[in-house]
């Protein structure tokens, strides 16, 4: 089974654990490298195949460069588990009973590598779980404010409060005035500064909460 990783700093972990927030936007990555010859510029194509989104890469000369295709890395129907540390995964500190798995000091579970940290956790040891329901790829722009909703970003009624004209605002870090800046200023800080400008492909996963 795979796991999935969502930001604890601006508690997207909590929202999917929650329930709030049932979509996540994954940067398509592109090898730096074919063959051992650097790819200076390049151009992308998506096409439908089945239940994914192929994304196909070409050269300047329009000579496919990565092997035909770049997968998503869930598919539709797959069940993931959700990365959590050991400590927020309800475990007792002082017990000896650990993954195997674990990269960790070998002794008390609060001595393990994954006791704070959930990136040594394996997904065998994490409880909760989403189902994949959905996979395409676009732009990150090409958001809807609705998405934006199931992205995690809340509707705030003390917009007033805040400055706003209406009585709703919509909080990503900070309170904005629509869903999409709220998720634009979000997805800057998780993904890093200028990532919403720059609007690369993207996976997108939807999914529903089973456990």
């Amino acid at each position: 089974m795979k796991k999935i990783m969502f930001n604890d700093k601006f508690s997207l972990t909590q929202a999917v654990l929650e329930g709030r927030k049932t979509m996540t936007r994954r940067i398509v990555t592109y090898p730096l490298k074919f063959r051992g010859v650097n790819v200076a510029g390049y151009f992308v194509c998506k096409r439908p195949s089945g239940e994914v989104t192929e994304i196909c890469m070409y050269d300047e000369d329009e000579r496919m460069i990565d092997g035909g295709q770049i997968l998503p890395k869930y598919k539709v129907g797959e069940v993931v588990a959700i990365a959590q540390s050991y400590k927020d995964l309800g475990y007792d500190p002082d017990s000896l009973d650990r993954d195997p798995k674990d990269l960790g000091i070998r002794g008390f579970m609060k001595h393990s590598a994954g006791w704070n940290n959930k990136m040594f956790v394996s997904a065998a040891a994490c409880k909760k779980h989403i189902r994949i329901t959905g996979v395409k790829c676009e732009r990150l722009q090409d958001i809807s404010e609705a998405e934006c909703l199931k992205e995690g970003i809340e509707e705030h009624l003390k917009g007033i409060q805040y400055g706003f004209p209406s009585n709703i605002g919509y909080i990503g870090q900070y309170p904005f005035s629509n869903p999409r800046e709220a998720f634009s200023a979000l997805i800057d800080k998780v993904s890093g500064k200028g990532m919403f400008a720059s609007n690369p492909y993207v996976f997108v996963y939807e999914f529903k909460l089973i456990d």
